[in-house]
């Protein structure tokens, strides 16, 4: 990748597709020179649903950065947030009886997970693979073991897959615009390198993502994304139970969670200031400690839902217990994120605060991990001159 070669980033996601071209300076920072950011069409429910309307979207607005930038771009990196994706964490196996672990090992080892998932997984297609864990001698090993000697050796690889489906749509779409897809990131790898990257010393931790409507949690483990989950819920959930058992306007209900202050203990009696209670608007007594109530009701019953009595989490909650948690809304992360915490923390989690996760960040680190690579993992792309097995080893290996 030269220095002075714009890049093209498109992220989408279930409502906005953003597109960021930019480039990498003298000093090896890269520099967006333009971006755009629109509202998704023909997709709906994690599908796309009309394949001519978002190509015409796509095509368009590519076009508008080229001309803004005076560059024809021929390949681009594609950030996907908003797809089925499933997920694998197989592990093989390797008697050494006192030898060396040698590179035919691994490929051993590699080809047999590679022919099981091509066997169960026939629909799909790998989009990226984690070297998740290496154990020689039942020992866990930090980096590949080769001409360690030992007995047993077992490599766990964790891997995210796409219908191919889905996949061969995303290649319609881009070859229509004349573009080659050169890498393919789910924006949960992503978010979760830079949270790695901003926090060294944390392994192993759940990342939740908290959005209006909709909702998504995934578990990295030592530099590794083994799982994500979404919920077709969110924020807008506690909204709408504030209005219901309140009776209260959404404006109101906006009115007192700007302002809301999170206390302990709040005045049983205590009422709502008239303040909240526009022009027009009959003033009506409500206590304060109701609203407090029921956004405590709702949340944690959200937190248990999404992480503490969810059943595909059970296993790995014992392995970690940071969480970051993200609320995309300023408004409801100002009025709501205290209450996640508060709920949490009584159940022995820790959390933590998401840094540096705008679009533009999202872009910068999936380019710079596309030119340098990543630490746990090879990153299988759409291209067909090399077989996936035949890229994991260039990129383990060089």
């Amino acid at each position: 990748m030269k220095n002075n070669i714009p890049e093209l980033i498109v992220k989408i996601d279930n409502t906005n597709i953003f597109f960021i071209a930019g480039k990498y300076d003298e000093q090896d920072n890269f520099e967006t020179l333009e971006k755009l950011i629109l509202p998704i069409v023909g997709f709906d429910d994690n599908k796309i649903t009309d394949l001519e309307k978002i190509t015409d979207l796509i095509k368009k607005n590519i076009l508008i950065l080229e001309q803004k930038i005076s560059f024809t771009f021929k390949n681009l990196i594609i950030i996907l947030n908003n797809f089925d994706i499933s997920f694998l964490n197989l592990s093989g196996f390797k008697k050494l009886n006192g030898t060396q672990i040698s590179k035919e090992n691994i490929t051993y080892i590699l080809n047999s997970l590679k022919s099981c998932v091509e066997e169960f997984e026939n629909n799909k297609k790998i989009i990226h693979i984690f070297n998740s864990e290496y154990k020689l001698d039942k020992l866990k090993i930090d980096n590949l073991p080769i001409g360690l000697f030992g007995d047993f050796y077992s490599h766990e690889l964790s891997m995210s897959l796409i219908k191919k489906n889905d996949l061969k749509n995303l290649e319609n779409i881009f070859e229509a615009c004349n573009l080659n897809i050169k890498k393919i990131f789910l924006n949960s790898f992503v978010e979760g390198s830079l949270t790695s990257e901003n926090n060294p010393n944390v392994e192993n931790f759940f990342q939740i993502q908290i959005n209006d409507n909709r909702s998504k949690i995934f578990y990295f483990e030592n530099g590794s994304l083994k799982f994500e989950q979404e919920f077709s819920f969110g924020t807008k959930i506690i909204l709408k139970d504030i209005i219901k058992v309140t009776s209260l306007k959404l404006e109101n209900v906006n009115l007192i969670l700007d302002d809301l202050d999170i206390k302990n203990n709040i005045e049983e009696k205590k009422l709502l200031d008239k303040k909240y209670f526009l022009n027009d608007q009959n003033y009506r007594k409500i206590k304060e400690k109701l609203i407090h109530e029921i956004i405590e009701a709702r949340i944690q019953e959200l937190s248990n839902i999404i992480l503490l009595e969810n059943i595909n989490l059970e296993n790995l909650l014992k392995k970690a217990n940071s969480i970051f948690l993200g609320i995309s809304n300023e408004l409801h992360q100002k009025a709501f994120r205290n209450f996640f915490e508060n709920y949490l923390s009584k159940k022995k989690q820790t959390i933590k605060p998401i840094y540096n996760l705008d679009q533009e960040n999202l872009a910068k680190c999936a380019v710079r991990i596309s030119k340098f690579g990543w630490k746990k993992e090879a990153i299988p792309v759409p291209a067909h001159q090399k077989s996936i097995i035949s890229r994991f080893f260039d990129a383990i290996f060089g």
